[in-house]
């Protein structure tokens, strides 16, 4: 961003100490402060004297100086706890008034730009996470993730949009960052376009997949799409009603056509005008080096580049420990082109390695995942969000002990998705298995419950939400997992094969608990 920009950014943080410092006074309530924070990108945690600091990364980079800064500002303000979020960002949570506008502008130092992380903003721009190296990918697509968030920053204190903007960039492969039901979703193709699907997006109400717009869209032309899509959505969005403040009420209010028909027109009306074209990108660096060698690890993936490999790492819940900055910087800081990328399924892989550097980086993260299952994906939770139902990370924490203890065979159970309330933060309807936090009556009684969807997924081209089967008392989710974990066992099938091959068998285990 250009100093002018980063200058008047500077001057928004200064006024927000202010802000903070009122709300921590108790002089400005809850819903008055969160309007101001939001914007900042931090919101108060549900105990009103600790914050949560979001730092965006445009395409989940943590480059080499960014995962220093998160090292050195973890250790010296002594952060208590980090999450990996599904829009590819870190959330530093439990810091008091006084850390927040303090680290929000020694971020941007290394380019972390909190702005826009809340509030009715566009928010984190997204990118399949092994773009740049993942075999088979139609083209990097992190560049124009990057273009569009320097746009979009450029422009965020002019417009006033109804609520938030999701935009994702999938390479062509993997399309974890949901660009099927994104509010933008960019689908790259061989030919070296994108597919263009818009007004998508999960929630409890009128989850939608996205409008097909543009089959052919000219990767250099990405910002006059976006910018019409901001302007659409200024122009139809629900101002009134914030519970169909989201672009995919469009489709209603519209029609997908007829919202096909507006966005295209407003493409146009800024084609005319020029002056969006994405130039200047930066040529891929040269990563090639010494690629002797071979690793034969399930959590090491060969890179298209012959001789490097990535290395997945998943902090059970997406809690990410609080030595891990420091230990893997050190571990990086000297390797050319080594750099981390975080992904919305709460994974962290680091790229651009040869198979010596990654079998050192396989040892310092042991202590991730080691299953599916236990790749689960849960929001922060009740515990810490006010806006939380049910603890999503104290269930998974619960589950994962009650899987392990039952020594169900890695494979089969799924890697299920948890969200604490009905906000689908964790994307529970783009699950294998999805849990939404909410209660159940039981004797006249609310009691801790969740709601289970099935089949979900979110794979190129086949993308669709999973079915809503009942509701599940929280306290008996340890006995339905492994009941289920235990019949695919037998049966020698992995969950998916045996969930399709004994669709009856499972629903019946299903219905006991419901």
């Amino acid at each position: 961003m250009n100093k002018q920009w980063t200058d008047t950014f500077c001057g928004e943080i200064e006024s927000f100490k202010d802000a903070i410092g009122a709300f921590d006074k108790g002089e400005i309530d809850r819903k008055a402060y969160k309007g101001v924070s939001g914007g900042l990108g931090s919101y108060a945690q549900r105990d009103h004297s600790r914050h949560m600091l979001r730092l965006r990364l445009p395409g989940g980079r943590l480059t080499m100086e960014r995962l220093r800064f998160l090292a050195e500002v973890v250790e010296r303000e002594q952060v208590g706890r980090m999450k990996l979020t599904t829009c590819e960002t870190i959330q530093l949570h439990d810091l008091s008034a006084n850390q927040v506008p303090a680290l929000m502008a020694e971020a941007v130092g290394c380019g972390i730009y909190t702005k826009g992380g809340g509030g009715d903003n566009p928010r984190n721009v997204m990118a399949s996470p092994l773009s740049g190296v993942q075999p088979g990918e139609a083209f990097d697509v992190v560049p124009y993730a990057e273009a569009v968030t320097k746009y979009l920053l450029s422009i965020c204190r002019d417009i006033k949009m109804p609520r938030k903007l999701k935009i994702a960039f999938c390479n062509g492969v993997d399309d974890c960052v949901h660009s099927a039901f994104r509010d933008m979703g960019f689908l790259a193709q061989p030919d070296g376009t994108f597919a263009l699907r818009i007004a998508g997006g999960l929630g409890a109400a009128r989850p939608s997949m996205g409008v097909l717009v543009e089959e052919h869209v000219q990767p250099r032309e990405v910002l006059y799409y976006v910018r019409a899509m901001v302007d659409t959505f200024c122009a139809h969005g629900d101002y009134e009603n914030r519970a169909r403040a989201r672009t995919r009420y469009m489709q209603d209010t519209l029609g997908p056509e007829g919202l096909k028909e507006a966005f295209l027109k407003n493409v146009a009306a800024r084609k005319a005008e020029g002056g969006l074209e994405v130039t200047g990108l930066e040529a891929p660096a040269d990563i090639a080096r010494d690629s002797s060698g071979t690793v034969d690890h399930p959590r090491a993936i060969p890179q298209k580049q012959a001789g490097m490999y990535a290395v997945k790492y998943h902090p059970i819940g997406g809690l990410l420990p609080v030595e891990k900055p420091r230990q893997l910087y050190e571990l990086l800081k000297d390797i050319p082109g080594a750099e981390i990328r975080v992904a919305p399924n709460e994974k962290l892989y680091v790229i651009n390695l040869t198979a010596a550097e990654a079998e050192k980086v396989i040892a310092a993260t042991e202590d991730g995942a080691r299953t599916r299952f236990e790749c689960s994906v849960a929001c922060i939770g009740a515990a810490t969000c006010q806006q939380g139902v049910r603890d999503s990370q104290g269930v998974l924490r619960t589950l994962v002990e009650a899987v392990r203890e039952a020594g169900i065979p890695d494979g089969a159970l799924p890697k299920i998705v948890i969200s604490g309330c009905p906000s689908s933060c964790a994307a529970h309807q783009a699950g294998a298995m999805g849990f939404q936090g909410g209660v159940k009556l039981v004797d006249k009684k609310p009691q801790p419950a969740f709601k289970m969807f099935l089949s979900g997924t979110d794979q190129v081209g086949q993308a669709r939400f999973g079915q809503e089967v009942g509701t599940v008392l929280e306290a008996d989710l340890p006995a339905l997992l492994v009941e289920l974990g235990k019949a695919a066992a037998a049966a020698g099938q992995d969950w998916h094969q045996w969930s399709e091959d004994h669709a009856a068998e499972r629903d019946a285990i299903i219905a006991k608990y419901l």
